[in-house]
């Protein structure tokens, strides 16, 4: 079944992706994520072809299919037939429902009238979920050994975590022994290779896949589960895409890995970050395989919080305890048999991770760099919050300007002193100032860069000389350099302090609406709307939505009515 479950998800993906995009436009009401799960089990259950649906087909999937496998009754109930509608009109207007399909009309009018029956029966699965409440709620409350909600708090109270420069990161990437595996794999696929229903390779492809990627052959007839996940972990990479009906072939640019620029390494490595996955045991019971399920995460989360190392042996013995703890009817043996079966149940977990660069093992299993990064984004991935920043020594100036503006006074303090610490202060002012001028709606990231190069002194001179050719830093420029008497500075006009108000408005409006009616409070009715009758000259990026804005919260009628002319006069000016 997890065959046929690859080659229809492989066959179906590029055609649910283009449905997502035309239902963006055309069926904004539907639901891609129902279609694509009703599509993939009509395809494994009641079609040969992804492009061929007959009523009696429709039927099955609804009424005996779908509600053995819908996550969520209560959502399938509101939105499936509305998604299938769409799809199958999708289909219709693409020229992708198949001559042997059953017409249109005859295919919506089947969903209409099977509307009723499908939305009973998740009602009935409502009731059966709600008689089995608590039940559900110990579950859910377990999750899988995978699960880093319970690590949650902990997590969250970890020491800052630095993460390396990607250069450094790209090229451990570059040399993980599994995505060359599978850039080998796909290449042998090559162009317009045919795949069976029942099994992707004949058994003579077979053994010549698993000498492409170096796998011992098994005995006739076994399976070569680890052969599937490399082929799996080559279709996350992108490296074998869908060629048309039972047929996959190689993308272009699969024989270039490792790339040459850094980001798209990256990018490929995070493709593949899910393939952690397969390292978790698979054992010839299905129950006993589920049981294990999300142990390699579970691995990875223990060892991020143990700062990342741990001796080997308390790491098993702790994750055997897991098992059993979370499944107290299979967990230990399923931990048992998959001693049996490896010699150890983390041997295949542990020859996964490593062989993705994730971890190092001698004694010890320790998270490597890109191991540490993979974490942070599986975490992110689950709303965990962790406190993870770039090395001090890679963080360009924007990086540093943008994290500071979410940090306490006191840390961000702290990490400019770091990275200053790094740089002479000409060259640390030209950095940040340049990081400012990269988006002149960025009034923050300005006044940060602005406040912290103050403080560099004559050292700074040069830096405010160049950012004067800068619009939005001009009045920062030429009011920094007035202050240190530089000799032919300009003077600071009236138009620069009118944008140094402006943005010190756009700073406190994105505090809320509470901080900013004080802010216009301090500044008093008749100055204001003396402000209100030069300030829409100013060519700011969000002069418009400021006055609007005033108009709108400010509670003195005389000072809303100002900001509404004034607000028209810089509409006619921008148009």
């Amino acid at each position: 079944m997890t065959d046929r479950i690859e080659v229809a998800a492989t066959e179906l993906r590029p055609l649910l992706e283009e449905f997502i995009v035309w239902a963006r436009t055309n069926a904004p009401d539907s639901s891609p994520e129902l279609a694509g799960a009703a599509a993939l089990w009509h395809r494994i259950s009641f079609s040969a072809n992804v492009g061929t649906w007959k009523r009696a087909g429709l039927r099955e999937l609804l009424l005996d299919q779908m509600p053995k496998v819908v996550e969520d009754p209560d959502v399938a109930a509101d939105g499936l037939v509305t998604a299938l509608e769409s799809y199958l009109t999708f289909l219709s207007e693409h020229g992708k429902l198949t001559a042997a399909s059953d017409p249109l009309p005859d295919l919506l009018g089947e969903l209409a009238d099977l509307e009723d029956e499908f939305i009973e029966s998740m009602e009935e699965l409502i009731g059966d979920d709600d008689a089995d409440e608590d039940d559900e709620d110990e579950e859910e409350e377990g999750g899988d050994l995978g699960d880093f909600e319970p690590f949650a708090d902990e997590l969250a109270d970890l020491e800052t975590i630095r993460l390396r420069p990607d250069s450094e990161l790209a090229t451990a990437a570059r040399a993980v022994p599994l995505i060359a595996k599978a850039r080998d794999l796909a290449v042998w696929v090559g162009s317009g290779r045919h795949v069976g229903e029942e099994t992707l390779l004949s058994e003579a492809e077979v053994g010549e896949a698993l000498d492409i990627v170096g796998l011992p052959k098994p005995a006739s007839g076994e399976d070569v589960p680890q052969l599937w996940n490399i082929w799996n972990l080559a279709v996350d990479l992108e490296f074998i895409e869908p060629a048309g009906d039972d047929t996959v072939s190689v993308r272009d640019d699969t024989g270039e890995w490792p790339f040459d620029d850094d980001e798209d390494v990256l990018d490929a490595w995070m493709l593949g970050l899910h393939s952690i996955d397969y390292g978790d045991p698979e054992l010839d019971d299905d129950d006993l395989t589920m049981a294990l399920a999300g142990l390699t995460r579970g691995l990875l989360v223990r060892l991020l919080l143990a700062g990342g190392s741990r001796e080997l042996d308390d790491l098993r013995q702790e994750l055997a305890e897991a098992a059993a703890d979370l499944d107290e009817e299979l967990g230990a043996e399923a931990w048992s048999a998959a001693t049996d079966h490896y010699g150890d149940p983390l041997a295949p977990v542990l020859d996964w991770l490593v062989g993705y660069g994730m971890v190092a093992v001698a004694g010890e299993v320790r998270l490597t760099p890109l191991g540490i990064e993979g974490v942070v984004h599986l975490a992110d991935d689950a709303d965990i919050e962790l406190d993870a920043r770039p090395a001090i020594e890679s963080m360009t100036a924007h990086d540093l300007l943008t994290l500071s503006a979410e940090l306490p006074e006191e840390e961000a303090d702290t990490e400019f002193a770091a990275w200053m610490e790094l740089r002479e202060p000409g060259r640390a002012a030209e950095e940040l100032l340049e990081a400012a001028a990269e988006d002149d709606g960025d009034a923050l990231i300005r006044v940060q860069a602005a406040s912290v190069v103050g403080t560099l002194g004559e050292d700074a001179i040069p830096a405010w000389q160049e950012a004067l050719k800068e619009p939005s830093l001009r009045p920062y420029a030429a009011t920094h350099l007035s202050q240190l008497e530089v000799e032919d500075a300009p003077e600071p006009t009236q138009d620069d302090t009118h944008w140094l108000i402006l943005d010190m408005w756009t700073i406190s409006a994105g505090l809320g609406r509470a901080e900013f009616v004080s802010s216009l409070r301090d500044i008093g009715p008749d100055l204001l709307n003396e402000l209100l009758e030069v300030i829409w000259k100013i060519p700011h990026a969000h002069v418009e939505e400021l006055l609007d804005l005033i108009s709108q919260v400010h509670p003195d009628k005389q000072v809303a009515k100002a900001a509404k002319r004034a607000l028209f006069k810089a509409r006619s000016v921008a148009s």
